[in-house]
């Protein structure tokens, strides 16, 4: 279950600076109407994405991100089974009910704004713990190791 992803937002307590500074990034890249938008988007990935990560890298993660993200993110209990990339867009589809596309863009704007929080090595350990598919969700090739001939 999504802990507080879907409060309503007369309920929902003032955001931080840095938290509404990564609102804005994610309206920009996301080319969101309303900064409501952004920041449904931004609890729902980043909600499908704490059920995806363990271990120290969503220690890490969470330590770069501002602190009402980093909430929703540590919120989440992993799941036991990773989910690949496209399976990824796919759950966060079907439980918001949108569509694919939709889904596949709020997750590409969220992700691009995680990955300007968190910086290049730590997107790159991430990317190793998670199983395949997730590299262009965060804007990267998604390269295979060359196999010997």
């Amino acid at each position: 279950m999504i802990s507080d992803a879907r409060v309503p937002l007369q309920h929902r307590r003032p955001y931080g600076t840095a938290y509404e500074q990564m609102l804005e990034k994610v309206r920009y890249q996301g080319a969101y109407p309303t900064r409501e938008r952004a920041d449904e988007a931004v609890r729902l990935v980043l909600a499908g994405l704490g059920r995806q990560l363990t271990g120290d890298e969503r220690v890490d993660l969470a330590g770069c991100l501002p602190l009402e993200a980093a909430r929703v993110l540590t919120a989440q209990v992993p799941d036991t089974r990773p989910l690949t990339g496209w399976a990824f867009v796919k759950d966060l589809a079907a439980r918001t009910g949108a569509s694919l596309a939709t889904t596949r863009w709020d997750t590409g704007s969220v992700f691009s704004a995680v990955a300007a929080y968190a910086g290049s090595d730590l997107i790159t350990r991430i990317l190793r713990r998670l199983p395949t598919g997730y590299a262009l969700l965060f804007g990267r090739a998604e390269l295979t190791p060359a196999t010997a001939t």
